[in-house]
């Protein structure tokens, strides 16, 4: 079986190992744009010998955006600020991916440090689309039921982004469909009451993921891999469930998705997580054997020995790494010594002294 510093190979492009930095929101950016703290940010994860970086959730339409202070990519302005970033972290030898998002109901946020609920008119907030017109809970904002022409217009600029994306330099594209946010509040039962094509039933609900998946699919270079983030499970009695999640993987491996990426949960509140190590791995496991497409592996993964378990067992092809890799931007670094894998090709030349 392969192990944790292993190279992986998804059509055209190759990762030197198996560790991911996972999609996590810096709420740092104005108007869409990368500042200076992305640049760092990525810059230092790209030289601590991750094989993969997939950029935090990046708006495909301002309105799309979870906070005020997200990156977009519903313009070509944006494009140059984030060539910069991938410029770099491929000089890094690491592979520069991104996450192509629209928050849906939950828009207009406030960044988590400046407080919580809706962002007001006056700290840049605006009106929310969802399925229905429904809130997400009462301190955010009740968006407006989206139309037909709104729908066709969200799978448009998930298009035009991806486009976006691959001329700033991203050999990854990931589509975000969990937590909540637009497309996962389509499919899951607890929020979805439409009753026109994009609702009701398991075909109708999954529609507007499949449909996005399949359009991004078309428009990106053949060589370049495509995941999709998916809440495995809202955590809730009625909710979109495990079962739920292997047959629309199916559906989205048909499509062209190259990995699912296995979340879970955000679809509504009140949800009782079972927090603990690895506590998502079972459903990268679970989709991997039995839709039979590659997966990654998220959630309290730390420990190098935990990480290089997951692929030793063909549990899940890749490890994607959140607030671990917050702590430590070395962590790659540090596991590849903590298991025996030679650290000379990871370690940039200007820090040949610490290792």
């Amino acid at each position: 079986m392969p192990h944790l510093f292993d190279a992986f190979t998804v059509r055209g492009v190759t990762l030197r190992n198996r560790i991911g930095l996972s999609p996590m929101c810096q709420y740092s950016a104005e108007n869409g744009f990368a500042s200076a703290w992305h640049h760092a940010h990525y810059g230092a994860r790209a030289s601590g010998g991750a094989g993969l970086l997939i950029q935090e959730a990046t708006a495909v339409q301002a309105a799309g955006r979870i906070s005020p202070q997200d990156l977009g990519l519903w313009d070509d302005a944006h494009i140059d600020g984030l060539a910069r970033i991938t410029q770099f972290v491929k000089s890094q030898g690491a592979v520069a991916g991104i996450q192509l998002a629209h928050a849906g109901r939950k828009a207009s946020s406030l960044r988590p440090w400046s407080g919580s609920g809706a962002a007001s008119d006056a700290q840049g907030g605006w009106g929310p689309i969802g399925p229905t017109a429904q809130p997400f809970d009462a301190t955010l904002r009740t968006p407006r039921a989206m139309t037909g022409a709104d729908i066709r217009g969200v799978i448009a600029d998930f298009v035009s982004a991806a486009r976006r994306a691959v001329a700033a330099g991203f050999e990854w594209i990931e589509i975000h469909a969990a937590h909540g946010y637009l497309l996962h509040s389509f499919y899951s039962p607890l929020v979805n009451t439409r009753s026109d094509g994009y609702g009701g039933n398991f075909t109708g609900r999954t529609r507007l993921t499949v449909e996005v998946v399949r359009a991004v699919r078309a428009a990106l270079p053949d060589a370049l891999p495509m995941s999709v983030r998916l809440s495995c499970t809202d955590w809730i009695d009625g909710g979109w469930g495990l079962e739920d999640s292997i047959a629309l993987a199916a559906l989205l491996k048909a499509e062209g998705a190259d990995v699912i990426d296995c979340s879970s949960g955000g679809a509504a509140p009140g949800a009782k997580i079972p927090l603990g190590p690895g506590y998502q791995l079972p459903f990268a496991e679970a989709v991997r054997a039995r839709a039979g497409v590659a997966t990654a592996a998220v959630g309290l993964i730390t420990e190098p020995a935990q990480a290089d378990a997951i692929v030793r067992e063909g549990r899940a092809d890749l490890v994607l790494l959140g607030r671990e890799l917050l702590r430590d931007a070395a962590w790659p670094l540090r596991a590849a010594r903590a298991l025996g894998a030679d650290t000379k090709a990871m370690v940039p030349q200007p820090y040949g002294r610490a290792w």
